[in-house]
This record gives C-alpha cells, sequence and structure tokens, in this order.
C-alpha cells in the first residue's frame, strides 16, 4: 500500500500529455514573439531620451504565454493581464518605499498583490513577478505602474487582440454568460456554478469552455458506446403520413386513431414537404381562454359544406414546412443534439432517394439511448 501511495504521489510530479497539435504550437510561438516585438519597439519608441531606464518589463514574459498559448484562460482575459500586473506593481512600488527589508518587503508585496488581485478579479500570475520586481529594483516612483507596467501590458493585450483574432482564436472571452432561460438542456450555468463553489479552487478555463467540454465529451461518450447503430436501426419503418390536401378531420381522427402526435406530410412521390403535430392543430385556436377548447377543436377540424371558407381546411393549410429530416444511413448519435437541445420530438427518416422511409420519435430514441448505454 505504501509503495502504491509513493507511485500515486510520484506520478503527480509528471507532466501530462499534450493535446494541441504542430500548428497550434508554431501559432502560440509566433504569436508571443510578434506580440512582444510590436510591445517593445513601440515602448522603446515611448521612451524616447529615457531609454536608458526600464522600458520593457520581464514578467511580460509570462503574460505573453498565457495571451497567445492559452487565450481561453480567465488569467489571459484582458482586465486580468492589464489590472492584474498594473494592480501589482503599484503594491510592489508601495513595499519598496515602506519596507526596508527586500526580502520582507517582496514576501508581503507578492502576499498582498494576490488578494488584491483576487478581490479586482484581475488574477494574472505574472502580477506577482511585477510586484517582486518592483520590490527587487527599488522601484519608488508610483509613476512607473503607468509606464512601464501599464503601457507594456495595453499594448501586448492589444496585440493579442489583433493576432488571436487573425488566428481562429476567440480573445478576449466573455466572462459574464447571460444565463438562458430554463429548458430541457440536460445542465444549466447554475448547475456549473454550484459544482464550481464546491471544488473552491481556481479554475483555468472559463464557464463557456467547460460548459462545451462537458457537452462535447458527452457527444463523444455517446458516439463510443452507440457504435455503429444507424437510423434505419431504430426507426419505424411504415410511417402514417398524409398528403398536403388530406382533410383536418381525417388527419386528427387518424392521429388519435393510431395514438401519434405527428404526422410526416408527403407528395405523390413520398417525398417529405411539411409535418404536422398536435401543437399545429391547437396553434389555430384560441388558446387565450381555456372554456370550450374542444368545441373550437371540432370546429375547426368539421368540414366547411360552403365554396368558401375562413379557417384550414385541409392539413397543408397548417403545417410546418420547414422540417428536420434525416437519412436512413446517418448514425443515431448525430441526432442527440436534435433531442436533447433542438426541441425536435419526431424526425422524419429519408431514404436514398429523399423518399420517406420510418419516423423516430424521442421514445424510440431515448430507448434505444437506454439500451446502447443504459447498465450492463
Amino acid at each position: 500500500m505504501r509503495f502504491e501511495a509513493f507511485l500515486t504521489h510520484a506520478r503527480a510530479w509528471l507532466p501530462g500529455r499534450t493535446t494541441v497539435d504542430a500548428r497550434e504550437r508554431l501559432r502560440a510561438v509566433a504569436g508571443a514573439g510578434l506580440g512582444l516585438l510590436v510591445t517593445a519597439l513601440l515602448c522603446r519608441w515611448m521612451a524616447g531620451p529615457l531609454a536608458a531606464s526600464v522600458w520593457l518589463i520581464a514578467p511580460l514574459g509570462a503574460s505573453a504565454v498565457l495571451v497567445f498559448a492559452v487565450p481561453a484562460s480567465p488569467l489571459a482575459q484582458p482586465w486580468s493581464v492589464i489590472g492584474g500586473n498594473t494592480l501589482s506593481a503599484v503594491v510592489g512600488i508601495a513595499a519598496a518605499n515602506w519596507i526596508p527589508d527586500p526580502a520582507l518587503g517582496a514576501a508581503v508585496a507578492v502576499a498582498a498583490a494576490i488578494g488584491l488581485m483576487f478581490s479586482a478579479r484581475c488574477l494574472h500570475p505574472p502580477g506577482g513577478a511585477a510586484a517582486l520586481l518592483a520590490v527587487l529594483t527599488h522601484t519608488t516612483h508610483f509613476s512607473s505602474a503607468l509606464f512601464p507596467f501599464f503601457t507594456n501590458s495595453l499594448l501586448l493585450v492589444l496585440a493579442g487582440v489583433a493576432y488571436n483574432s487573425l488566428t481562429g482564436r476567440r480573445y478576449p472571452h466573455v466572462q459574464v454568460m447571460a444565463r438562458p432561460p430554463a429548458s430541457d438542456a440536460r445542465f444549466s450555468q447554475a448547475d456549473i456554478d454550484a459544482v464550481l463553489a464546491r471544488y473552491n479552487q481556481v479554475l483555468d478555463i472559463s464557464r463557456d469552455d467547460l460548459q462545451s467540454l462537458i457537452q462535447q465529451t458527452e457527444l463523444e461518450s455517446y458516439k463510443r458506446r452507440l457504435g455503429t447503430l444507424h437510423c434505419s436501426d431504430i426507426m419505424s419503418r411504415t410511417p402514417v403520413s398524409v398528403e398536403f390536401g388530406t382533410p383536418l378531420q381525417e388527419a386528427w381522427a387518424l392521429m388519435h386513431e393510431r395514438r401519434i402526435k405527428a404526422l410526416p406530410i408527403t407528395d405523390r412521390t413520398r417525398r417529405v414537404v411539411g409535418i404536422v403535430t398536435q401543437a399545429d392543430f391547437f396553434r389555430q385556436l384560441d388558446l387565450q381562454h381555456h372554456e370550450g377548447i374542444a368545441g373550437k377543436l371540432r370546429d375547426l377540424i368539421r368540414a366547411t359544406r360552403t365554396v368558401m371558407s375562413n379557417k384550414p381546411e385541409v392539413v397543408g393549410q397548417i403545417m410546418t414546412r420547414q422540417v428536420r429530416v434525416a437519412s436512413a444511413d446517418r448514425p443515431v448519435v448525430d441526432l442527440v443534439p436534435l433531442f436533447s437541445e433542438g426541441g425536435h420530438h419526431h424526425i422524419p427518416i429519408i431514404d436514398g432517394e429523399k423518399r420517406l422511409a420510418g419516423m423516430i420519435t424521442q421514445s424510440d430514441f431515448v430507448r434505444a439511448l437506454y439500451r446502447a448505454v443504459g447498465p450492463a
């Protein structure tokens, strides 16, 4: 047991596998080099006659790693870089002025800088180095916080915005997500916030990226566990369908008799042109007043005996024209987003000639999912 514990502890010291490819590494390397070069040239020019003094701070190298190599990190966002470096510099300068012992001053400056960055929501690891640098170089003029600390950080961030955007990386990342209304999604931002609160540690990933990673991981798990299951394997092979001119009464009676909630609508070649659901029927009714709904429905589906009519008479007049269909050879896992988050309950399945071949309902999908990923 002790040996196993020792091995577990030893593995914690080993680096993890890098998950980015060579192209992404090159993108980060080139971005850091260009960003620092632009920042250095501009700051040296701005320093002018004072070029002999410090015009580029060493912690900026660490900031460049975050801005260009991990632009999605909350620690790399503009306010974290600019606020973290600048506020930490102010703390370091204050320590250099008021604490004679550099060892004590360095410890107090770094600790106070971390506390201030937490409070100001701009935690940035190079900020600790900025505070330490101010103490060790005995920087006592508070104007140094503006130049070079603030100026260096601002220019690097601007370079990061330009370079990351041009190379296909979103920067900055939105850190305060708007809370979407309650839906059928498997988890919400509130769920993520609750878990992060229990975790109670700084997590170097934004909430939206964390949510996206969880969703993609779930989808990858479904792909692995559902294997080669296709729509043709779980669809109903004899779907009941109607045509554009099918009377409302006939379509409603068919749905009631077969206990189904949707009917695909096809043309004479069996190609899907729409779908009609119970919701489409009720959408034609005045539901502001719930009294007499049954009577209103009877009046809607009853055929008008006159030549002219002021209400729909056939399903083609109330159908949903934009229909999401899937081919019979499509992997079932591709339907996960449609059923779980897209709000779909019925998906017509078409064959190679785009003719109606079957129907998959939400119940069919859940049943197949349970059989594939349920208890062994």
